[in-house]
Formats: C-alpha cells, sequence, structure tokens
C-alpha cells in the first residue's frame, strides 16, 4: 500500500510540473503534456474548450447544459449529479480545493470519444483523489457534446417493458413482481394527482455496479458503501439505477416508492418529513412490515400507557418502538398516519397533499399546526385528546 500511495505522489507532481493546455475559462480541466489528443490540432482544441463548457455548467439544472443533447439528459443527469461540488472541500474549507484533471481520451471511431478525468487535491504534498469519471463524447457541427456511458454499459443486458416502465436487467426479470411495482406506481400517482411519467430502470448488483455503469470510476465519498439506488428525471420520464442485489427484480419496498412518487409530484423543498413518512407507513408499510402489523404494535408498545405526551413527540422528543435502531419505527410517524387517513377519509387526498406540502419540519412546528388546524381543527391545545381518539378509532 505504501508503495502505490508513493507511485500517486509522483505521478501527481510530475503533472503539476508538466506543460499544460489551457484555455480562457474560471478553473479550466488540467491537461497534461502525456495525454494523447486527437491528432487533428482544431478537433483536439474543440474537444478540450468544449468540454471545459460541459464542466462549467455542471452546477446549473441538468437540462440547461447547452453540452449534453436531449435524448442524452436522463441519464447523463445522473452522472452531471454525481460532479457536481466535486472541486469542494469541507474538510480543508476550501471550495476549489480539487483540480480537475484529463487523464485518457480513446477516439473510437471518427465522432466517437471516450474521456476520462480526475479530481486531485494536495494537503502537504499528499494528493488526495476526490473523483474519477469517464464520460462519452459525441463530435458533431463543430462541437461536442457529452454524455453518460450507462447505455454503452449496459448494451449486452436485456429489456421488457411493463406498462409505462422499461426493465434492463442482466439475465432474469421477475414479471410478477415487476406488474405489481406498476401497480403500485399507479395507484401512488393516481393519490398524488400525478402524470403517469415513464419509468426507465437499470438493475445493477451493488453500488460499485452503479457507480461502474453511470460514469464514475471512483469516488472518495462511496468508500466502504455497498448498496444504493441513484435516480434522476427529466423530459417526464423517472430513470433508477439500482444497486440493492436486486438484479431480477424480484422486489421492491412500497414504502421507498411512495417517497419517491411524492418527489415526482410535490417539490422537495416544501415535503414535510413525519407526514412523508405517515404516508408511507399508511400505504406502503416499513421495513416489510405491513401497516395493519405497525399499527397493532405500536397500540401494545406505545399507545398502551396512558401517559404518553403525543405533543411531546411533536416537538422532537422521538420515540422508537422498533426491533432496532437500524429497523425503526417512530411513533410520530404513526401518529401522522393516522391524522393522514382521517384527513384523506374526511376531505379526500388533494386535503392530504396540502398537509404533506406543508414546508420542512421546523422547531415549534408553527407551519404543520397551521395547516393542520385548518383542515382538521386540530391544535396544539387540543392535540393529545385528539391523538387518543385517533388511536381508539384506528384498526376498526
Amino acid at each position: 500500500m505504501k508503495k502505490i500511495f508513493t507511485l500517486k505522489k509522483i505521478i501527481l507532481l510530475l503533472c503539476l510540473h508538466c506543460g499544460l493546455v489551457t484555455f480562457a475559462q474560471t478553473n479550466p480541466l488540467i491537461v497534461p503534456v502525456n495525454v494523447v489528443l486527437p491528432k487533428d490540432t482544431l478537433v483536439a482544441k474543440q474537444l478540450v474548450k468544449s468540454l471545459n463548457g460541459f464542466l462549467s455548467q455542471k452546477e446549473s439544472p441538468n437540462k440547461e447544459n447547452v453540452f449534453v443533447l436531449k435524448e442524452d439528459l436522463l441519464e447523463t443527469s445522473i452522472l452531471l449529479d454525481e460532479m457536481k461540488g466535486i472541486e469542494k472541500s469541507g474538510k480543508y474549507k476550501d471550495n476549489n480545493f480539487y483540480k480537475g484533471y484529463l487523464t485518457n481520451v480513446v477516439q473510437v471511431d471518427k465522432t466517437n470519444f471516450i474521456i476520462q478525468l480526475s479530481y486531485i487535491g494536495v494537503n502537504e504534498n499528499t494528493p488526495i483523489l476526490a473523483a474519477s469519471f469517464e464520460v462519452l463524447a459525441k463530435y458533431m457541427d463543430d462541437k461536442f457534446y457529452f454524455l453518460s456511458p450507462l447505455q454503452r454499459n449496459t448494451l449486452s443486458w436485456q429489456t421488457k417493458k411493463i406498462g409505462n416502465c422499461t426493465f434492463h436487467y442482466k439475465n432474469t426479470l421477475n414479471t410478477k413482481v415487476a406488474t405489481e411495482y406498476i401497480k403500485d406506481v399507479a395507484l401512488f400517482d393516481k393519490k398524488l394527482e400525478a402524470p403517469q411519467d415513464n419509468i426507465v430502470w437499470y438493475g445493477c448488483n451493488d453500488l460499485p455496479d452503479v457507480l461502474q455503469s453511470i460514469g464514475v470510476l471512483y469516488k472518495l465519498e462511496y468508500n466502504g458503501r455497498s448498496v444504493s439506488t441513484f435516480n434522476a428525471n427529466e423530459n417526464k420520464t423517472t430513470l433508477l439505477v439500482n444497486g440493492t442485489y436486486n438484479t431480477s427484480f424480484n422486489s421492491f419496498d412500497p414504502h421507498d416508492l411512495w417517497h419517491e412518487r411524492a418527489r415526482n409530484a410535490i417539490p422537495r423543498n416544501t415535503i414535510n418529513k413525519p407526514v412523508d413518512e405517515g404516508c408511507a407507513y399508511l400505504y406502503g408499510g416499513s421495513w416489510g412490515i405491513s401497516w395493519q402489523q405497525i399499527l397493532k404494535t405500536f397500540k401494545e408498545k406505545v399507545a398502551s400507557n396512558p401517559k404518553t405526551d403525543w405533543l411531546a413527540l411533536f416537538d422532537g422528543k422521538q420515540l422508537n418502538f422498533g426491533e432496532s435502531m437500524e429497523k425503526h419505527l417512530m411513533a410520530d410517524y404513526v401518529v401522522n398516519a393516522l391524522i393522514v387517513e382521517k384527513i384523506e377519509k374526511e376531505k379526500g387526498f388533494s386535503a392530504v397533499k396540502e398537509l404533506l406540502g406543508c414546508g420542512k419540519y421546523e422547531k415549534g412546528n408553527e407551519n404543520y399546526f397551521k395547516v393542520l388546524e385548518k383542515l382538521t381543527g386540530i391544535n396544539r391545545a387540543n392535540f393529545n385528546e385528539s391523538v387518543w381518539a385517533l388511536i381508539k378509532k384506528s384498526g376498526k
């Protein structure tokens, strides 16, 4: 390990002292002289210029990046999200700590290229690699456009369309579970009054597989992590790249699906998390536990104590009655589920959406209680009494 570390240091120092090709742009990519650029110098110059332009716009909304074609935006959006803020270091309190280096250019044919770049910082003469990315480049009309290699990396996969969802999988697809998933998507979208947008799903093995597929060769923040799912929403289509050991779509979590669909229908910065979790409990259970079982356990472990102060739970004193911290079940989320159930029954889901979108949790819960009282008459003064009444009626 020590020899490898020393080699990285030598390579970096050589890069820092070699001749560089730069262009008139803020923080342009550093291009070491050992990088083999296209033989045509005009094409080479245009490649680096376009690449710098692509990167200079990565902090803006992805759809506004003029170096990404509309037909490539969906998969490239995930890669761009991973590139955002990559120069910053919170540890070293420097927004430009990591510098971008062009590390490899491979010309596949006359108009298609594979580009690799890395972001490296130096602290006390020690190089620190933040990330390495791989992007594809298309040369069209004297300009380069860039895209994620996701489709190229999954060319050998199989594809099946069910309803509004296209599944990309390596070997087999559990069509029964996939069909149930599509039904739940339709159910949640109908509640949320959301349009039936298309879904594109890729079944990777794990997080390293996801990262390699989308064009992230390495990223420091993911060290040691094994599973995750990345998503993007562009052109009325949701892209999901799943890395949770579910390559054949043998399962899905309705709880997580609720969160995903809610965020497609309601602006993220307005969603109240406790209400959102209450909806997810009510419509999708949690950790594979049904809502009915969650409610039963809640009554046995929490509501059996007549001294329980429900208002305190909504003022930050959360209570976990799940089997562990990992598989937590929160009492205030259950209460929110009961409130959501009441509102939907009496006023329909459009009223639930109003509470769901009342704004992020804040100290004092003023935004929450303001909307709650408007919809139900429940306020801080009568909260405990009202919750006990909801619990008594629940499950009947």
